[in-house]
């Protein structure tokens, strides 16, 4: 199973999002996620899964991973 630091997950998908002006319901419903669970991941409060991450790179347009490469270069940093 892929795990990695759930705080830095969560500061990466919210800043890319927020880059993009777009609100957890827009972004949410783009990646297929419950706004709850999404609000849950940004917060540093749950451990995405693979699919999590999946779905998540593809809402953002890029592949998972470079979304997996920008989050452990945030949990290093």
């Amino acid at each position: 199973m892929m795990e990695f630091n759930k705080k830095a997950a969560g500061k990466v998908i919210r800043r890319l999002r927020l880059e993009r002006r777009l609100s957890q319901e827009v972004f949410s419903g783009f990646a297929g996620l419950a706004r709850s669970h999404l609000a849950m991941i940004e917060s540093g409060d749950k451990q995405p899964n693979f699919e999590t991450i999946w779905r998540i790179a593809n809402a953002f347009e890029m592949p998972p991973h470079q979304l997996v490469l920008l989050i452990e270069q945030e949990a290093q940093s």
